[in-house]
């Protein structure tokens, strides 16, 4: 059960941040947000432990990294319905 309120949280941020990172504006609920922090963070964390190995607690660069591209490929899908 704390495992899945820590992926909640985690998510949470790691989507906030996404959000920020990326311009213009999103129109997407809080638990969209939360899923693509939640995908972010799991994909994000094992391709960055993939790719460098124990990197001693970073994998939160992959996890936003995988988050933001995550969302820019949610708009673009998203995109051409709004107006």
């Amino acid at each position: 059960m704390i495992d899945l309120i820590v992926f909640i949280i985690v998510g949470l941020i790691i989507g906030a941040l996404a959000r920020l990172l990326v311009p213009g504006r999103q129109s997407m609920g809080l638990l969209v947000t939360i899923l693509v922090g939640i995908v972010g963070a799991i994909v994000g964390g094992y391709l960055w432990r993939a790719i460098f190995g124990d990197s001693g607690g970073v994998e939160w660069i992959g996890s936003i990294i995988v988050a933001v591209l995550i969302l820019l490929l949610l708009q673009r899908m998203g995109g051409s319905r709004s107006a």
